[in-house]
């Protein structure tokens, strides 16, 4: 097992978006937080690229044993009108549902990162979310081409129609600055649902608190 790399986690940021989209509002009129969205995520990650990094993690080799059992030895094939198709193995997807899969896919997301001093990336399992403080507002189109390369590279898909961006203000600004305009092929929001808390574009959960409300 590998021990000189550095553990790869430490790049992983649980669900610290609003946190630090607040620190930031104290230093900066807005800050563009942008929810990415992977196709199929869970079923695109490849074995081969998602070993390579478990092997940089310091764990026990019989954890890794059994970690690559787990991943390898699957195939499949597909059934129509009696007829079979050949079995191909299976060299990608981790289960979503499975107590490990959703480690294994911070593994896999743990060395993707912002580019941009000053800029930050927020992730929780899949959901993923890029955040540019307006001093860094000309950078999107760079994180969002860095991203583009590292999902290339680890066998995944940047969807951009179904990614969006929120520019979070604070009442408290006294300064009137105009964000820049939407980025191409991702649509801006006024609300945005953050691990299942939806918040609106001034930092208000309002309208969470009043569709739970009469939900209830």
């Amino acid at each position: 097992m590998a021990s000189g790399p550095p553990v790869l986690l430490r790049r992983f940021y649980y669900g610290g978006t609003l946190h630090a989209s607040t620190s930031l509002l104290s230093t900066n009129p807005f800050v563009i937080v942008i929810a990415l969205d992977f196709s199929k995520a869970f079923d695109t990650v490849g074995h081969s690229t998602l070993l390579h990094k478990i092997a940089q993690l310091e764990i026990p080799e019989n954890v890794y044993n059994w970690l690559l059992d787990f991943l390898q030895g699957h195939s499949h094939c597909t059934k129509y009108n009696g007829q079979s198709s050949a079995l191909r193995e299976i060299s990608a997807s981790i289960i979503q549902g499975s107590s490990i899969g959703p480690a294994m896919y911070v593994v896999e997301a743990a060395d993707l990162h912002a580019v941009t001093p000053g800029n930050l990336l927020s992730k929780y399992a899949d959901d993923t979310y890029v955040i540019i403080p307006a001093s860094n507002s000309h950078t999107r189109t760079l994180e969002l081409e860095h991203i583009e390369a590292w999902s290339k590279a680890n066998n995944l898909t940047l969807n951009r129609t179904k990614s969006v961006e929120i520019v979070f203000t604070s009442k408290k600004c006294k300064v009137t600055t105009y964000a820049p305009p939407p980025l191409s092929g991702i649509t801006r929001c006024s609300s945005l649902k953050i691990l299942g808390i939806t918040v609106t574009n001034t930092l208000s959960v309002a309208e969470h608190v009043q569709f739970r409300t009469l939900s209830n």
